[in-house]
């Protein structure tokens, strides 16, 4: 005949939990020292009473279980947060590659305003030498907007037949 089920809640009477405290410490004592021989296991087991009394058990040195079990435990975390650090730290590379090309093309816009300016600049000369200087005034002439210039002489267009 097996044993009844118990409830498993703190016990009120205080001898009685004392009792169970000692008896269960002992078994879970046991156990631990089972895994560690039966399943080559490094195990560290502490428990405080209510008493402030420590019990402890390890199958190799406690200092080294507890080492152990600080750097696994950061390991681990560091594994768990990594997949928002690492997005972070994409998302921050890739904006750092943006911008670094938004730079370059800014450079290259500025270039070529400063092409377009000596250009501009150089098509005012040959104008003032084929029409000769700027004459802003000229009542029948076509005034070339983006220099600022009239010719003078009229434009005669004409169509033609095709051949």
């Amino acid at each position: 005949m097996g044993r009844g089920k118990i409830v498993i809640q703190k016990i009120d009477n205080t001898t009685n939990r004392q009792v169970t405290f000692s008896k269960r410490r002992s078994g879970l004592m046991k156990k631990a020292k089972e895994l560690a021989i039966l399943c080559d296991a490094e195990v560290g087991l502490i428990i405080f009473s209510n008493t402030k009394k420590l019990y402890e058990f390890s199958s190799t040195s406690m200092k080294s279980i507890l080492e152990r079990y600080t750097k696994t435990k950061e390991g681990h975390q560091q594994m768990l947060c990594p997949v928002s650090e690492v997005k972070e730290q994409i998302l921050i590379e890739e904006i750092q590659e943006l911008n670094r090309k938004a730079s370059l093309i800014h450079q290259e816009n500025v270039e070529l305003y400063n092409k377009v300016k000596l250009i501009e600049q150089e098509n005012m000369k040959l104008y003032a030498k084929v029409y000769g200087t700027k004459d802003s005034t000229a009542e029948n002439g076509l005034t070339l907007a983006p220099f600022g210039f009239t010719i003078s002489t009229p434009i005669q267009l004409q169509l033609s037949q095709p051949k």
